[in-house]
């Protein structure tokens, strides 16, 4: 894997961190299997520089049976991966018992891409790059796309919220085809404020998949995110029940689920009234905590959650 942190990612748009002592409220591991309908990912890059058979192998013997992708672990340009490495990635995973189901941090570390640029030149060259990812997804077995990209996303000074949304449904519709011919979804994400200035709010999101009108474009929630908004998490999944594609689990403090304050149960309660089926992906943002035991003690965690809704807790 390339060797960059989450936190260079974000660095210069996202606040520090919530305060806590560190994994002060992280669970201990157990063995409970999870109730029928939960499918626990993780997203590669909580593993570092490990090799990837390494990486996948220990998250299939966490329990794990997704891989979510970020493309930079693999190239900074997804077109400079052959298709022998797209083969070899899959069937790594594969070989481990996971499915990548997606990839995540579409344009983090490349350049000359965004989706609210005034330039069109700039819209159909992101929107030809975001054709390459789901192409790439498609031959790592994924069907999913995550579009977070702060930075590639961000309102430029004097843009309105409402040129915004013109804009990055101009970049998305012209990749409706792509995402028809590879039987891939894109998952629109609202991050929080402290780390963008476009898609603040689950609201804002699913108004802009509404905009680009395809079944192809949908809405993703990130627990982490949405802990920003005054609406409580499970409301907000609930309003957005129909658009709602796949869901990354974490805490407001960036850490895994279990290891801050963030409670799972009224959120997998709200995800299993509305009959959520898609993925539910770790994705954390401190690395302080080592791979191991955020990959363990995050799945011991939710399975302990999920079980509670199902009256097994």
């Amino acid at each position: 894997m390339n060797s960059i942190t989450r936190r260079t990612l974000v660095a210069g748009s996202a606040a520090v961190l919530a305060s806590g002592p560190l994994g002060a409220q992280a669970p201990a591991g157990d063995t409970a299997k999870p109730a029928p309908g939960a499918r626990f990912a993780i997203c590669n890059e909580t593993f570092q520089d490990w090799p990837f058979d390494k990486a996948f192998g220990f998250a299939a013997e966490c329990g794990y049976t997704g891989i979510e992708i970020a493309p930079f672990t693999i190239s900074n340009d997804v077109t400079d991966v052959p298709a022998s490495k797209r083969t070899e990635v899959r069937r790594q995973a594969e070989k481990a018992g996971l499915q990548v189901i997606g990839l995540h941090w579409l344009l983090a570390k490349t350049q000359g891409f965004h989706v609210t640029s005034a330039d069109a030149a700039v819209r159909r060259k992101t929107a030809a790059y975001l054709g390459e990812l789901a192409r790439f997804c498609a031959d790592l077995g994924g069907g999913i796309l995550v579009f977070g990209s702060p930075k590639q996303r961000d309102l430029a000074p004097g843009m309105s919220r409402e040129e915004g949304m013109t804009h990055a449904a101009d970049v998305f519709r012209t990749l409706v085809p792509t995402l028809e011919k590879t039987n891939v979804t894109l998952a629109l994400e609202p991050l929080s404020p402290d780390t963008t200035n476009f898609l603040t709010t689950a609201a804002e999101a699913a108004e802009l998949a509404r905009l680009v009108g395809s079944p192809r474009c949908r809405l993703h929630l990130d627990a982490r995110a949405m802990s920003s908004e005054s609406v409580p998490i499970p409301e907000l999944i609930r309003r957005h029940r129909a658009a709602l594609e796949h869901f990354h689990a974490n805490d407001a403090n960036g850490r895994g689920p279990g290891f801050g304050k963030v409670d799972f149960v009224p959120i997998f309660r709200a995800l299993r009234e509305i009959g959520y089926a898609g993925w539910i992906s770790v994705e954390v943002f401190d690395e302080q905590i080592a791979p191991e035991r955020t990959a363990r003690e995050s799945i011991a965690y939710m399975r302990r959650c999920w079980n509670e809704t199902a009256g097994r807790g």
